[in-house]
């Protein structure tokens, strides 16, 4: 039942059906690729689109004006973005705790080890600090071990700082 024309047919088959593949992807390459061959450049094609003109950036609003209309309750639920490194309980996670963090020295809490980059930000956790390191911490203090990205609403912040604020230290 297994003789050599069987065996024959068997590996045309598979012979074919790959030529079939690398013809079939040699064809598809050609037919999409971007890039010229060898070396050459090939031009791209731009999509025109309507302008939708100059983008307006929010208004300046001063942190006074901000910090006026901070709500603890919603910082409250942006805390949760804080919570998987930080906890307000007085005891350490990979970040410290955050209980009482408004107006403490930068890096007062025992039994945490800081990296110092965080004394580029200043002294002490003021609002405006915290402002300023909660926007982007990479880009206040480059070298710091917080891996988190930031907020960038200004409204998030200054609802995050009075909740933590709010909270006894």
């Amino acid at each position: 039942m297994f003789d050599t024309m069987t065996m024959t047919k068997a590996v045309g088959g598979f012979c074919g059906a790959f030529l079939i593949y690398l013809l079939g992807g040699w064809a598809g390459e050609s037919l999409y690729s971007v890039g010229g061959h060898g070396g050459e450049e090939v031009a791209s094609y731009v999509i025109e689109v309507e302008d939708a003109g100059p983008a307006e950036d929010e208004p300046e609003v001063d942190f006074a004006t901000l910090m006026a209309s901070a709500d603890a309750s919603a910082g409250e639920r942006v805390f949760g973005k804080c919570r998987a490194c930080h906890k307000i309980d007085g005891s350490n996670a990979t970040g410290p705790h955050l209980d009482g963090v408004v107006g403490r020295a930068i890096d007062a809490v025992d039994g945490f080890s800081y990296s110092g980059a965080l004394l580029q930000v200043g002294d002490t956790w003021t609002p405006e600090n915290m402002f300023h390191f909660l926007e982007s911490p990479r880009n206040a203090a480059p070298g710091t071990t917080m891996s988190f990205a930031g907020l960038p609403k200004p409204q998030d912040r200054v609802d995050l700082i009075a909740y933590l604020d709010s909270l006894d230290g």
